[in-house]
């Protein structure tokens, strides 16, 4: 629903927010009224201490202050319940209830502050228990003030006083256009400064200049532009993911558009055999993994990685490869020969440098394939998340492509610094001049993915019969031109509802409308969604076919945007249309950017749950780029895209296939013999 409006300015908080932390706080609050009631009642006949009439009177007034409390926060949690989120009507009184209970803190203040000097006190001698419990009651009470002063902190929304103003004109609407757009336009320049200060302060540690300073601006212009044409709060956007969650599992088994899915081999005299890609794709993966050093490592063997490293880490060596970059203790390099299985001499060059546009990567001869591979490692730091929110587009213009193509910023000028290296500092020339008859493959997974199939497309004239293997590629990387030019030389691999390989603006941009669309049409209080929906993540069983303002409405009148719906969406931007409208999805800013190459698309066909382990079975499939149009919501939508869930599903796919060649060998072995 709308930001809720106190004192004059918005909250970052919806006034059906209040159910849970008012239960509670409630909850809380009744135990220690009773607990309190029972300590005077036991001890009101044991008063007669020395400083025993000042208790008294303490516990007197606490009683009578948390039944106060008490019946504020309960009136809060009633009034929190009713209303849906986009209909905050029921809920207009709730204001003038927060004020009472914000009121309430300051007797709650002075009296924690009272009751800590009376306990302190050396002249009181009362009963150790009753000083003792009435301690614990002033320590409560200040855990109870820091933790809300700690959220409102959390609450408070910077741009509150301008979103006010500007909401203000947008429900009455009594300026003219050009005045509501001047007020539009500075509340998303003051967005944007506030965006602008949220990163650097993040990224405070890392030496900075002036291309820093240009990709901080553009990364807060982008999410002052995302976040400012809607007014929904956190917990709306969760409740929001809950229910697209639910509904997409709902729709999951529905027949899928013949167009997005393609069940055979692709024709193209490249990869035309999927087993062969998948094979050569379990190989080179290890090798996009190993790019990320030690943490990876660490990671997948968390019980002996630290004492095989520890091996390494003295051992001499009989030839040091050229490294560039910091490596404490040799961690790094020793992890990559450990996932490799490569020894010291395979090694070109080893960087480790990292900076904002900066990626580290490593040059190896690969003897198993006969290889030369380029491997670029994905985000692990900062800088690379800074590199990957660059996203805003750059033409790219090749000599085979008739029409000009877009590229992601950040990740092409991560794909440039590369290419420099491998070309200007001769790694490239020194690789193939130790195997000149070895071809050259680059991998990389996520942020490497992306980088290195931009730095793929960068070298493909220079070495035509180049290879790249993608996995988990950014979604929004290449315009549809390139993506169809790199058909020829790129595999994307993408493990199942991956969010990274969905992830582009338009996408984002759709999700958005997505979201407003349902939690404007749902006509269910935003808590049972959330509790449903928590219990539904948790526990699994049936979704929840939440009844909605759409059920029962013909279809012509879905042609227009609800009424809750608009009220949401505090500006008409180039972003938002209407139910049945996508042509927002290809902004002049962001237009639509795909997936690399020829996608293999794995999914999880069956899972077998045991005591500490489980039993997975992936199945493997070419896909189109337009499979991946819309953000999938689910709890792997994160893990699907970790590097060891993607080495699993591969090895997992190979092993398959090889055991079925083995049975089909075994079977006409015996078909022989008879």
């Amino acid at each position: 629903m709308p930001g809720l409006m106190l004192f004059g300015r918005r909250w970052a908080i919806g006034s059906d927010d209040f159910v849970f932390p008012g239960a509670f706080e409630l909850f809380l609050r009744l135990i220690w009224w009773v607990g309190v009631l029972v300590l005077y009642s036991v001890h009101k006949e044991r008063f007669n201490c020395t400083g025993g009439g000042l208790l008294h009177t303490y516990l007197l007034v606490l009683l009578l202050l948390l039944a106060a409390i008490v019946c504020a926060v309960s009136a809060i949690v009633c009034i929190s319940m009713r209303g849906t989120i986009s209909n905050p009507g029921p809920r207009k009184s709730l204001p003038k209830l927060l004020y009472t209970r914000l009121f309430l803190f300051l007797p709650e203040f002075v009296w924690a502050t009272v009751g800590a000097i009376w306990v302190s006190d050396s002249r009181v001698h009362c009963e150790k228990t009753v000083v003792n419990a009435i301690f614990g009651t002033v320590i409560a009470s200040w855990i109870i003030i820091i933790f809300t002063v700690i959220a409102i902190v959390i609450v408070f929304d910077p741009l509150g006083g301008k979103k006010t103003l500007y909401l203000t004109d947008a429900i009455d609407r009594n300026l003219e256009s050009s005045q509501s757009g001047q007020l539009f336009y500075n509340v998303k320049k003051t967005a944007t400064r506030v965006w602008e200060k949220r990163i650097r302060l993040m990224c405070c540690c890392i030496v900075q200049n002036d291309d820093h300073r240009v990709a901080f601006t553009s990364i807060a212009e982008l999410f002052s532009s995302y976040f400012s044409d809607t007014d929904l709060v956190p917990s709306d956007i969760a409740a929001g993911l809950s229910l697209l969650h639910q509904e997409q599992d709902i729709v999951e088994n529905c027949p899928k558009d013949p167009e997005e899915i393609l069940c055979h081999s692709p024709t193209s005299p490249v990869a035309d055999n999927l087993d062969v890609e998948l094979e050569n794709a379990a190989h080179y993966m290890q090798f996009a993994a190993a790019a990320y050093g030690w943490p990876y490592y660490i990671f997948t063997n968390p019980f002996t990685a630290l004492c095989r490293l520890n091996r390494d880490c003295c051992r001499n060596r009989a030839t040091d490869p050229d490294i560039v970059g910091g490596d404490c203790l040799n961690f790094h390099f020793g992890s990559i020969l450990r996932i490799t299985g490569l020894q010291y001499r395979d090694f070109i060059h080893i960087s480790f440098h990292n900076k904002i546009f900066e990626i580290p990567f490593f040059v190896a001869l690969d003897h198993k394939k006969e290889a030369v591979v380029v491997a670029v490692r994905g985000t692990l730091s900062f800088e690379d998340i800074i590199t990957d929110l660059s996203a805003d587009c750059e033409d790219l213009t090749l000599e085979d492509i008739l029409e000009n193509g877009f590229v992601h910023k950040g990740i092409t000028q991560a794909a440039n610094y590369v290419y420099r290296k491998l070309i200007n500092d001769g790694i490239l020339n020194q690789a193939l001049t130790v195997a000149p008859e070895y071809k050259l493959v680059i991998v990389g997974h996520s942020l490497g993915a992306g980088t290195a199939s931009i730095l793929a497309i960068l070298l493909k004239n220079s070495f035509p019969t180049l290879r790249c293997y993608a996995f988990s590629p950014p979604g929004g990387l290449l315009s549809k031109s390139l993506a169809d030019y790199t058909k020829h030389f790129i595999i994307s691999v993408v493990v199942g509802k991956d969010l990274v390989a969905r992830l582009s603006m338009p996408n984002m941009e759709d999700l958005k409308r997505r979201i407003v669309k349902i939690v404007a049409s749902c006509n269910r209080p935003k808590y049972q969604i959330l509790l449903r929906g928590c219990w539904y993540e948790v526990f699994g069983g049936n979704p929840d076919n939440f009844p909605t303002e759409l059920d029962g409405r013909s279809q012509d009148t879905l042609t227009q945007p609800l009424l809750a719906e608009e009220s949401l969406m505090v500006h008409h931007s180039p972003s938002y249309s209407t139910l049945g409208d996508e042509s927002h999805l290809n902004s002049p800013q962001y237009p639509q950017l795909y997936l690399p190459g020829k996608i293999i698309h794995i999914v999880e066909e069956s899972s077998t749950r045991r005591w500490c382990s489980s039993d997975v079975k992936y199945t493997a499939r070419w896909s189109k780029e337009t499979a991946f149009r819309n953000i999938l919501i689910s709890p792997k939508m994160i893990t699907d895209h970790m590097p060891d869930v993607v080495l699993k599903a591969l090895n997992s796919l190979s092993q398959d296939k090889a055991s079925c060649i083995s049975c089909q060998t075994q079977d006409d072995f015996n078909t022989n013999i008879v």
